[in-house]
């Protein structure tokens, strides 16, 4: 009996068998057994679900054109070619896929990190606040208006690295064109958004100082204030509309993340404690998170309920918009965990040693085990440049 020849599959089957993959690598691996079944599927796939996010490294060395990632899935470091994110440029997030990258000019860039696909957000001096820019004034290039008022001025570095705390996303530009893109302003505690297409970015005035995390879901964002109180903006008509969700208050954390977990929305409250360990020549405090406490919201009180077990979710936060997985989804990953990486030292604290603090948090015991890259209890100091602590990414082909 002669053995079958896979490669004369009707395309409609190969194309039918494609759809039950759900992992991207394996997506490509099919699409590369041979010539037709190349040629029976798309080289984008649009089916895929959410996927295992790498993680982004350290750039080691200046002027790389290329940023290491570290692959959970395989726990395999791969190199790729990103010059947009390379030395002297700062990310800001991550979402959908997306990279958020400024530099020293007003530039605010959306890279895919897989695809190397592109789109311009509005620059930096088209935010309501920024009143004057010009190149020729160096050391001062931005005049900006403080909450009072008054005119001050900063530097080209000093708006890229320390304007904007963090920026997310409605939606994949690609799957969505008309997607929002939302920041909170660092210094001001402003939210800020823009559509596609929009030349400058609108201030959400209702929603000042909702300004520790904020998150797309369900359609609509959410951020929220220290106190666990939440403000709910909807961007998608002519003005916004804002609706305070005003849940008792919390007691005191020193960071908040609002996490889409499925049908739930989810806060993540961080404990961070002085760290006795590292001993720093600069005199400067160095801190290490020590656990997490995690709320879901009852939309009936509303309310904050602590929750004491995830199930097999598996939450991803830090300077990326958070989002959870199903850890069942993924051969070898453990659910009821927080996979978390340091968003804090680069902004609060200069020595800038403190890339140590990323690790997995188990609810189920309290303990916090070592990323595979990050030791947690080895004694060792690293000094990260600007814009380059670890970032999670999820791997997006749209």
């Amino acid at each position: 009996m002669a053995a079958a020849d896979w490669t004369q599959l009707p395309p409609e089957l190969v194309e039918s068998i494609s759809k039950k993959l759900t992992i991207f690598a394996d997506y490509l691996r099919f699409r590369c057994v041979c010539h037709s079944w190349q040629s029976s599927i798309p080289k984008t796939p649009n089916h895929l679900p959410p996927q295992l996010p790498w993680l982004m490294l350290p750039q080691s060395q200046p002027n790389q054109s290329h940023r290491a990632f570290y692959n959970l899935s395989n726990s395999r470091v791969h190199f790729l070619h990103l010059p947009e994110a390379s030395h002297r440029k700062r990310r800001c997030g991550s979402s959908h896929g997306w990279l958020v990258i400024l530099d020293e000019t007003p530039s605010v860039l959306l890279v895919n990190f897989l695809t190397r696909g592109k789109r311009r957000l509005p620059p930096l001096s088209a935010f309501p606040n920024v009143v004057g820019f010009d190149y020729s004034q160096i050391g001062r290039e931005y005049v900006l208006r403080s909450l009072s008022g008054e005119l001050y001025t900063r530097s080209l570095i000093q708006m890229r690295d320390s304007f904007v705390k963090k920026l997310v996303l409605s939606s994949s530009p690609v799957e969505d064109a008309s997607f929002t893109a939302l920041t909170i302003v660092n210094q001001t505690g402003d939210l800020a958004f823009c559509r596609e297409g929009d030349e400058n970015w609108s201030f959400i005035d209702e929603a000042r100082c909702y300004s520790e995390d904020v998150i797309s879901f369900n359609g609509l964002f959410y951020a929220v204030d220290n106190h666990g109180i939440v403000a709910e903006c909807d961007v998608k008509g002519p003005s916004p509309v804002v609706r305070i969700i005003q849940t008792p208050r919390l007691d005191d954390a020193d960071m908040r993340y609002l996490v889409n977990s499925g049908a739930d929305l989810l806060l993540v409250s961080r404990h961070l404690d002085v760290d006795h360990d590292i001993v720093n020549d600069d005199a400067n405090v160095n801190y290490r998170t020590v656990g997490f406490d995690v709320f879901r919201m009852n939309w009936m009180g509303p309310r904050w309920e602590k929750v004491e077990n995830l199930g097999d979710r598996m939450l991803f936060i830090g300077e990326n918009s958070s989002f959870s997985l199903s850890a069942s989804d993924f051969p070898g990953c453990v659910g009821n965990c927080i996979y978390f990486t340091d968003d804090y030292s680069e902004l609060n604290y200069e020595s800038g040693v403190g890339g140590y603090d990323s690790g997995i948090f188990r609810l189920w015991d309290g303990m916090i085990q070592a990323l595979p890259p990050y030791p947690r209890n080895s004694g060792y100091q690293v000094h990260w440049p600007p814009g380059s602590l670890p970032l999670w990414v999820i791997p997006n082909p749209c």
